[in-house]
């Protein structure tokens, strides 16, 4: 098997600016970023999106192109919607010949991941599927998996060597902050509020600046982290976790039966994922820092709410997800 990331086989220019759009967009200017998402999912404008999408990616993934055509897999997972357009393309061209699997990495469906060359799209459940078929996806391409996650999120582990391990004081309602890949939000401001009446550990991401500012502040009453390979274990050994609603953090937390408190979501993908997972009732979705601070007492102080939330979390984790998407590859 190869792991491969589809940017680095485009030009230096576009992988750079396909980033840095991005980032910019989701920190700066979210609000064009959620018009641009429900904009391009309007089903009139899809021929014309397209085209654009065509136009686009022929202009700027030739050494992708060449080099599916060199090595010929017999199957190609993507947790993306790039190469799901740039392979429909080659296979209606008969230029490659290969199982496409399409793993949908949200808890809804933008129309952007549909491809008439994709054989069979992988859901994070029910929702899901229904919107799939909704965009007239036949039902036998659909197989509702889950999202994947590494299989560490699923182990048992002793919650008092954990938290030992960790550092964290045993008989103290413990909350997990999880900023996201580029660590944005009113962080600094949900902290204050946090630290006096929890334990909490908070992940920066990316973002550096954010951790030089946070680290000297509440170092000494928080755990404040950058980049850590250990996640699964920090969720296990947290009681709930206030985090963006991104996709794999969601099904990261599903698994380890993690209550989940979202705040500032980014408009398009992952309010969208809140309004999904309210329909399970997984999860408590938050409009400023008091809704943070009222929804994590009352998982504290009522053992009837936080018992029903974890529930409701575990009934909708697919710790194989992993396992059932290979096997669809025969």
């Amino acid at each position: 098997a190869v792991i491969q990331d589809v940017l680095d086989l485009t030009n230096p220019t576009f992988k750079k600016m396909y980033r840095e759009t991005y980032a910019f967009l989701i920190t700066k200017l979210a609000w064009l970023w959620g018009f641009m998402f429900a904009l391009l999912d309007v089903p009139l404008l899809q021929p014309a999106v397209l085209f654009a999408r065509r136009v686009y990616n022929a202009c700027n993934t030739q050494a992708f192109v060449k080099y599916l055509e060199e090595e010929q897999f017999d199957v190609i997972i993507t947790t993306h919607f790039m190469p799901v357009e740039v392979v429909s393309a080659l296979k209606r061209k008969g230029q490659v010949a290969v199982k496409l699997i399409c793993v949908i990495t949200d808890y809804d469906v933008h129309r952007i991941w549909l491809g008439d060359g994709v054989d069979m799209y992988c859901c994070a459940c029910e929702v899901t599927k229904n919107r799939l078929i909704q965009f007239h996806v036949p039902k036998e391409k659909i197989a509702m998996t889950g999202i994947p996650t590494d299989e560490k999120f699923s182990h048992q582990q002793d919650i008092s060597e954990l938290k030992s391990k960790i550092g964290l004081a045993s008989d103290r309602f413990t909350v997990l902050m999880a900023t996201g890949s580029f660590g944005i939000g009113p962080i600094e401001e949900v902290l204050q509020e946090l630290v006096e009446g929890f334990q909490v550990m908070v992940i920066c991401g990316r973002n550096e600046a954010l951790f030089n500012t946070l680290h000297p502040k509440f170092g000494t009453r928080a755990k404040i982290y950058q980049h850590v390979d250990n996640m699964d274990e920090l969720m296990k050994a947290s009681d709930a976790m206030v985090t963006k609603p991104g996709g794999l953090s969601i099904s990261e937390a599903l698994v380890t039966g993690l209550p989940l408190i979202f705040f500032h979501p980014i408009p398009g993908q992952e309010t969208n994922n809140i309004a999904v997972l309210r329909m399970f009732d997984v999860g408590m979705a938050t409009s400023s820092i008091k809704d943070i601070v009222t929804e994590l007492r009352s998982l504290k102080d009522s053992v009837d709410l936080y018992q029903r939330k974890k529930e409701a979390t575990l009934r909708l984790a697919r710790p194989n997800a992993a396992r059932e998407i290979c096997g669809l590859i025969e």
